[in-house]
């Protein structure tokens, strides 16, 4: 890996983690919106975007195999559908800061799992770096109160937060960023579609309702491929603490557009998650071979990841 590929992989995940959070007020304007029904919509503007960008670009989409098929689901259901229903129904129980207390746990998560999937021990600089993002997040926060099922949909939050990596390693190795981006919203239009022909209304979006769709779905195809490019260099569980950048993202994007008042002791939030993003990812790099690959197919990076040890 050379270190303009390091930067770059660094640099996309923290735009990726900054995107996703700074997205979250906004998708706060679609709280009346049948849930379902906006994901689907979401998913499919996304879709065509990508798609046209890679037809623009003459970038070559990899077509799943079955093998692939089981993998891009789960991502679906857990890391896109499933992810955004816990976190819609975790705050009917619980103040913002829980959730956001707990989701910020993910990095641990990923700090710890990833590296035991691929028969390794967690390294002890990412795991330090990633206990210094989640206390940073729970001081960004403020933690927060909670009733009835609160807490547990919490937690599922951030697993599936988590699984969203983790459930995407093996297939982003196979068919690389850019397709799997596009497989998955094109799974995650169509399912959100069933669902909400099955449990929702049919209403339209309102303007303000329309407007927040189209800056959510841009975000998220940008987020969605720079995410997983990160994943392919870093390693899920390096990567992972950029995650902390995605609350302290939401808490200045929040602050800027007027949705909550400044705290001294979010700066400090800020501030710790970013130490512990620089800490995590001094951990050793990992040596990276481009495979499958050729120049003239014009395609997102694809690279296997080797540790060393």
């Amino acid at each position: 890996m050379t270190f303009s590929e390091h930067r770059f992989a660094i640099t996309g995940g923290l735009l990726a983690a900054a995107m996703v959070g700074g997205s979250v007020p906004i998708s706060g304007l679609l709280v009346d919106f049948p849930l379902f029904t906006g994901q689907s919509v979401r998913y499919a503007i996304g879709a065509v975007l990508i798609a046209l960008w890679a037809y623009g670009r003459r970038a070559r989409i990899k077509l799943p195999k079955l093998r692939d098929v089981p993998a891009l689901v789960t991502v679906v259901v857990v890391g896109m559908l499933g992810f955004n229903a816990a976190m819609i129904g975790a705050q009917r129980f619980a103040e913002p800061g829980l959730v956001a207390a707990v989701l910020g746990g993910s990095p641990l998560v990923l700090a710890t799992v990833a590296p035991l999937l691929t028969r390794r021990r967690p390294a002890v600089r990412t795991l330090l770096g990633a206990g210094v993002v989640v206390s940073g997040v729970v001081v960004l926060s403020g933690g927060g109160s909670w009733t009835g099922p609160g807490l547990v949909l919490a937690v599922v939050t951030m697993l599936s937060e988590a699984g969203f990596t983790l459930f995407a390693v093996g297939v982003v190795g196979r068919l690389g960023g850019l397709s799997v981006a596009l497989w998955c919203h094109v799974i995650a239009a169509v399912g959100g579609a069933v669902l909400a022909g099955v449990f929702e209304p049919v209403r339209g979006p309102s303007g303000r309702e329309t407007a927040a769709l189209l800056t959510v779905a841009v975000l998220t195809v940008v987020a969605f491929v720079l995410w997983y490019q990160s994943v392919a260099v870093l390693g899920a569980d390096r990567a992972g603490v950029l995650i902390g950048m995605m609350p302290a993202a939401g808490f200045a994007v929040s602050v800027v557009v007027g949705a909550q008042s400044f705290r001294w002791s979010g700066l400090a939030g800020v501030v710790m998650v970013g130490v512990g993003c620089v800490i995590g990812l001094l951990a050793p790099r990992r040596r990276a071979e481009v495979v499958a690959v050729a120049p003239k197919q014009n395609d997102v990076g694809v690279l296997r990841v080797d540790t060393d040890g």
